[in-house]
């Protein structure tokens, strides 16, 4: 009996002692998963970013030159469409003297049937061939700028310092992701809009390109108008985007729906500082300067004297292949310092020349020598040069006078271009009214036929 309790007890005991230690079972729970969300590239706006309301032109504008490329692009949504027919306008960049943002807005056409064209950005040479976004009246079609082709220099404004040449190959393009490397652009066909690339990475080395999807292409004659494309394709090799990783990416090619996309980077576009619609640039019509002179303009000379040479000339931009610019100041021909008016307030030193002593009576006749020549020739140069200011500032009117010619001139254009659809009304009306008149003047003849006939037997 008691060894039967004392091994109940021992098995109590193991029983314990197995519970307190070795048969103790412990479970390790799985390990926790944090999730790191890596900060948001840094936006890259460039300082003093102007957003402008612009009056698009009706016709095509002429083409100009730009030393340096547009900025990246900026954010805008646009909002639901208010009304049927509408056409989403600007969003892009612009040139009033400074690349600034055309503000984009819904927009209905001048006149029915008119398009949308979108702007034109083309590398050539190393500078920026441009058109702005305009109007085109049906069956017209965008005409690229022939190579060779004179294309005057855009103006800078006073104070404006020129910005980074375009980084890419030569060609249309345009401008690179919101937040990408200045200078930089993207080679796409033309007439795509600039908003493709809003929500594509930005860039900080040359290699997206934008890739027209050729198989939703429904009018293959008409490859300026991308409404005919329903989308486009953006890639990038790993080392051209920041994140340094490929991108491929299908976008619309509808500038409403590719700048609703969500972006990479929301470098958001300012407000305009006025509603108020400023009409597109047009080359000669303000007093800013080329670009080419913008970057260090030379002392005007003092009234009557001769400009003096510059210790440190500018470095003049090398030749563009294919492009031959004019600058502003040679746009209308220099009046010759004969002709040209003389400055106010230096009319005496330019009119009459150094007094010279005159040769006693006495003294006979001889020629002068070199240094004499150059003595007398002096005040010549000088009557010569001095003009130049006044030449220049009569040249201004003249560029201001061509300006409004050429705007009086596009109007007349639009105006006879809105009496077209009434006069081709009246020739429809015409024509259709032509078989009754004739109809109607059978039956007049007919009558008479019958009445002639009836007289006959009477006599």
């Amino acid at each position: 009996m008691n060894r039967t309790h004392r091994q109940i007890s021992l098995s109590a005991v193991a029983v314990a002692v197995c519970l307190a230690s070795a048969c103790t079972t412990y479970v390790q729970a799985p390990p926790q998963r944090v999730l790191v969300q890596a900060p948001a590239p840094a936006v890259v706006v460039p300082a003093g970013t102007v957003s402008v309301v612009i009056d698009p032109p009706i016709d095509q504008p002429p083409p100009i030159v730009i030393a340096y490329a547009p900025p990246p692009m900026l954010v805008e949504v646009p909002p639901p469409m208010p009304y049927f027919g509408a056409v989403w306008v600007g969003g892009y960049w612009t040139w009033q003297g400074d690349w600034v943002w055309a503000h984009a807005r819904w927009l209905p056409p001048p006149f029915p049937g008119y398009g949308w064209v979108q702007p034109y950005y083309e590398n050539r040479g190393g500078s920026v061939v441009f058109i702005t976004g305009h109007w085109a009246a049906p069956g017209v079609l965008f005409v690229p700028p022939a190579i060779g082709l004179s294309i005057a220099m855009a103006n800078v404004r006073v104070g404006i310092t020129l910005g980074a040449a375009p980084i890419g190959p030569y060609g249309v393009f345009v401008p690179a992701p919101p937040g990408s490397r200045l200078g930089l652009i993207v080679p796409a066909p033309i007439g795509t809009p600039p908003a493709v690339v809003t929500s594509a990475p930005p860039i900080v080395n040359v290699g997206m390109v934008v890739r027209r999807n050729t198989t939703n292409i429904t009018n293959v004659t008409n490859i300026n108008n991308v409404t005919n494309v329903n989308n486009v394709t953006i890639v990038a090799p790993p080392g051209s985007t920041a994140s340094g990783q490929a991108y491929s990416g299908t976008v619309p090619a509808q500038a409403h729906l590719a700048a609703a996309l969500p972006p990479v980077v929301r470098a958001a576009a300012p407000a305009p500082r006025s509603m108020v619609a400023q009409p597109a640039y047009v080359h000669g019509a303000d007093g800013s300067r080329p670009a080419a002179a913008a970057a260090q303009a030379p002392p005007t000379p003092a009234p009557g004297t001769a400009a003096a040479p510059a210790a440190n000339p500018p470095t003049p931009r090398p030749a563009m292949a294919g492009v031959s610019t004019v600058p502003s100041s040679m746009s209308q021909p220099l009046a010759t310092p004969a002709t040209a008016a003389p400055v106010a307030g230096a009319t005496a030193a330019v009119s009459r020349p150094a007094q010279v002593a005159p040769p006693p009576a006495a003294a006979p006749m001889t020629p002068p020598t070199p240094t004499t020549a150059r003595a007398l020739a002096m005040p010549q140069a000088a009557t010569a040069q001095a003009p130049a200011p006044a030449t220049a500032a009569a040249s201004m009117p003249a560029r201001n006078a061509q300006a409004a010619a050429a705007q009086a001139a596009r109007a007349a254009q639009r105006a006879q271009r809105a009496q077209e659809p009434a006069a081709a009304n009246a020739q429809r009306e015409a024509a259709k009214a032509a078989p009754h008149q004739t109809a109607v003047k059978a039956t007049h003849e007919r009558e008479k036929e019958g009445e002639r006939r009836q007289r006959e037997p009477e006599r």
